[in-house]
């Protein structure tokens, strides 16, 4: 392809063949033109079929695989391969086992061009299970080969709906943006940002070597470069469950925060070293109560 892409959609992921197959089935049945767009799978030193996932699409996607050597858990270093490499001016960060609505990248670039500043765009994720406490029941009604139909029944029935629609955007609305942290919903199962903001502003940090954190570190730095952070619901998409320990990744994430306080000395980011006894979802209510800066 000659042409640049209006938009790069960049995909960590590590043996999940199956997942990942999915997921670039959705990205194949986009409404968006196949030129309009790139896809960037980042291997994080998988052993299983990725490599022969990603070949089985050459033809039907602009596609590019990049691996790396199995060190452990990298998918920050993962997630900024693809950044640095995207040719598009919009990268769309997605997770191997997302089902994206047809609609999903053109909702993603329609939040950016009609944008007088740079946004940070939240898609919209049906099914995100915290700890896979419903994956049966879920797995019964996705139809991997129709994600526009089962996004249509999921929102009909409201059944299954994003996690924060139901703790966060009741609340606080779907324009949340002036909230102290709004970066806190920047979840990059489905999130779009401006390339040259996110390579302005350092990208992920690789110090991240465990699960949890990544995302809302970035988050907060595009915040306090400017990025007004937007929910669009037409881009949507389905999280497949997959097996997971919401104890063990709170664990990990844990230590994360720990680092993201001494790294910024901010006394926003130190809220969340006071998770689990608090809930995620109240932090902007406690960031209000206590009167804390809102871009320290």
């Amino acid at each position: 392809m000659t042409s640049s892409p209006k938009c790069s959609v960049i995909i960590p992921t590590y043996n999940r063949e199956g997942l990942l197959r999915h997921t670039l089935e959705s990205l194949a049945g986009q409404s968006l033109p196949r030129d309009a767009f790139e896809v960037l799978v980042v291997d994080d030193g998988s052993g299983d079929g990725t490599a022969a996932v990603v070949a089985g699409f050459a033809g039907r996607l602009d596609l590019r695989y990049f691996f790396q050597e199995d060190l452990g858990y990298r998918a920050a270093k993962a997630r900024n391969v693809g950044i640095a490499n995207a040719r598009g001016e919009v990268c769309v960060l997605i997770d191997s086992g997302v089902l994206a609505h047809s609609g999903c990248l053109s909702a993603h670039l329609d939040s950016h061009g009609s944008a007088a500043e740079p946004v940070a765009v939240c898609g919209y994720v049906y099914c995100f299970n915290l700890d896979n406490e419903e994956a049966e029941r879920i797995n019964k009604v996705i139809r991997l080969d129709d994600p526009d139909g089962t996004i249509a029944q999921l929102k009909k029935e409201e059944q299954w709906l994003d996690v924060r629609d139901l703790f966060f955007y009741s609340r606080y609305g779907d324009d949340f943006a002036d909230l102290p942290a709004p970066w806190l919903n920047f979840w990059t199962c489905n999130v779009s940002a401006r390339t040259d903001q996110l390579r302005d502003v350092g990208m992920f940090d690789e110090a991240f070597v465990t699960w949890g954190g990544e995302d809302l570190d970035l988050g907060f730095r595009l915040h306090r470069d400017g990025a007004r952070f937007v929910l669009n619901r037409d881009a949507a998409a389905i999280h497949c469950p997959h097996d997971k320990s919401f104890d063990h990744n709170n664990e990990q994430a844990e230590s994360n925060y720990h680092y993201m306080s001494a790294k910024y000395g901010s006394p926003i980011v130190d809220v969340l070293l006071e998770l689990p006894h608090i809930n995620f979802f109240d932090i902007n209510d406690i960031i209000v109560e206590r009167g804390l800066e809102v871009r320290s």
